[in-house]
């Protein structure tokens, strides 16, 4: 029984294997390999460009951090140097302020002082 019912399943699936060959077109499934073997090609491509320009980023990237990060470094000592100066300068003019009241003129005074049209506002 057992040999019977094995040929009987080999038989089952020979006939709908052919069934299956006679509903697809043998042109139909090389055309889809050409298609596909096309898309592998252009994905290869792209994958190789991509490739080449991630390296050539790095490289760029190599080259531009040092400079930016010692511009960074500079900026950021320019910066504790201008608040040190700002703070000395209020200081300065706290002193003179105190000792000499007259001496530097509050903002109504330069308001008035100050009779330059502004070019920001439209007239």
């Amino acid at each position: 029984m057992e040999e019977t019912e094995k040929e009987s399943i080999k038989s089952a699936s020979q006939e709908i294997s052919k069934q299956f060959k006679t509903l697809i077109n043998s042109q139909d499934l090389d055309s889809l390999k050409q298609l596909q073997n096309l898309t592998l090609g252009r994905l290869q491509d792209s994958n190789a460009v991509l490739s080449h320009f991630n390296e050539y980023s790095e490289h760029c990237f190599a080259e531009v951090s040092t400079d930016f990060s010692r511009n960074t470094r500079l900026l950021k000592s320019m910066k504790s140097d201008l608040d040190y100066i700002f703070q000395k300068l209020r200081s300065m003019k706290a002193k003179i302020t105190s000792t000499y009241p007259d001496a530097l003129p509050d903002n109504t005074t330069i308001q008035a002082l100050d009779q330059r049209p502004d070019l920001e506002m439209p007239q």
